[in-house]
């Protein structure tokens, strides 16, 4: 008798851990049942997948979709809805919500709103406080945490640990790798009267390259007396890439779409909407970035999506808000840098689903191998479009990389095993989970 599957993508181009080619892939009860030839193999659905490529479930493992608490911006629903959308499979949430992530009730609360209701699966970082630093070794192993956030320089939102003994404090307590927003807070208020009121190109200048680099010269000092593993969130600046690379025993590394593809010219285009923290900067340092992920410093990509409303947006700087959309346009941009020759497919699936399951330890995710969830990210390589707000499914309508020509595009979701978006539209809604990690099982 032929095997028989719920679906079978056939006639795509595959890259996964044993490289490039064409295979079909058997989906059987949300898992990868079989890879290979599977022409003879029965199917409740066969989808032709010629002339596309079949990637693993990309992850995005920074985002913020504001619920609780400023629910008028994004909710779990509608920016898990632009996330697959953007062919992206899961999300870590970050903490920075109304109440914090700070605690175990807080973390089930989010975990109930999001279960059935998010489009794509889902975990949640717990922010790390002064105040809950001795039992972070608990919180980060509770089912769907991603592990812990700390925000060593202010940003949206009232979490914040600026000082070395609070930062020595809660990587005492951590055993997975910890997250960290790096910039110096003293130095941030040091300099708030560079600020120019109207003028949002004065933001990297209040939030210069000194302040990302002494944080992160701290933390690396930190987190080497305490043998902590941590995580730099949103690297900015060549003289991080330069620093974190000697430090790759302890540190990962993240960048985000946006500081890949933006400038400082950015702020005279597109004012506010450039904004966000730490700033897009100068274009070496937007090339040192780029230099750092192909040397392999660089371990995933990000998007910090963490939208405003256009009205909050257009408030005059510094009024204005820090913070842009991402999750959707992650994969369009960086599959443009793979026609671009900046970035190989391999490379794009390192960033996006290999590197998350290395460095967090996702139970059954990451790659499309035999017994892992059917999280399949369906691209067209060859597929011109162009980026709009009309197509940003966020609640607050808009990107920073409206009218922005691109090749390559996410034509299919898979989210264990189900189509939930297939050429531009949500097909599936509502089935997302928490993600299981090694750690809380």
């Amino acid at each position: 008798m032929p095997q028989t599957f719920d679906v079978i993508l056939s006639g795509g181009t595959l890259v996964n851990q044993d490289g490039e080619g064409l295979r079909d892939v058997g989906l059987r009860d949300g898992k990868i049942a079989e890879i290979g030839d599977l022409s003879r193999a029965a199917a409740g659905e066969r989808i032709d997948c010629r002339g596309l490529h079949i990637l693993p479930g990309v992850v995005d493992t920074q985002v913020h979709f504001r619920e609780p608490g400023l629910a008028h911006k994004e909710d779990l629903e509608s920016g898990s809805r632009s996330a697959v959308m953007g062919g992206v499979t899961a999300v870590f949430e970050m903490p920075n919500t109304n109440p914090l992530t700070a605690g175990e009730a807080e973390l089930a609360d989010k975990l109930a709103r999001g279960t059935a209701r998010m489009h794509c699966d889902f975990a949640f970082w717990v922010g790390g406080t002064h105040e809950n630093a001795a039992i972070l070794g608990e919180l980060e192993r509770l089912p769907g945490a991603a592990g812990v956030k700390v925000f060593m320089g202010s940003s949206t939102g009232s979490l914040l640990v600026a000082d070395d003994a609070g930062i020595a404090e809660i990587l005492s307590h951590t055993r997975r790798r910890a997250a960290f927003h790096s910039e110096d807070e003293d130095r941030l208020n040091e300099r708030k009267d560079l600020r120019v009121e109207g003028d949002p190109s004065s933001h990297p200048i209040w939030r210069d390259e000194e302040t990302a680099l002494r944080s992160t010269q701290r933390l690396l000092r930190i987190a080497r007396e305490k043998r902590a593993l941590v995580h730099v969130l949103h690297v900015t600046t060549a003289e991080e890439i330069a620093l974190l690379a000697e430090h790759k025993d302890l540190a990962s590394v993240e960048v985000t779409p946006n500081h890949l593809v933006l400038a400082d010219d950015a702020y005279t285009r597109i004012g506010t909407l450039a904004q966000m923290n730490p700033p897009v900067r100068a274009a070496r340092h937007r090339d040192a970035l780029w230099v750092g992920l192909q040397q392999g410093v660089v371990d995933v990509i990000g998007s910090d999506h963490a939208p405003h409303t256009l009205e909050e947006k257009a408030q005059p700087y510094p009024k204005s808000p820090s913070g842009m959309t991402g999750v959707q346009t992650l994969v369009p941009l960086l599959l443009n840098a793979v026609n671009d020759g900046k970035l190989t497919l391999a490379r794009f699936v390192d960033l996006t689903s290999a590197g998350p399951l290395r460095l967090f330890g996702m139970a059954g995710k990451g790659r499309v191998a035999k017994g892992y969830d059917a999280d399949l990210t369906i691209v067209d390589l060859k597929r011109r479009e162009t980026i709009r707000n009309e197509w940003v499914a966020s609640r607050v309508g808009w990107t920073p990389f409206h009218d922005m020509e691109v090749t390559g595009w996410p034509v299919g979701t898979f989210v264990r095993g189900q189509r939930v978006m297939w050429e531009g539209d949500l097909v599936t809604p509502s089935t997302g989970r928490p993600i299981r990690f090694q750690a809380a099982l």
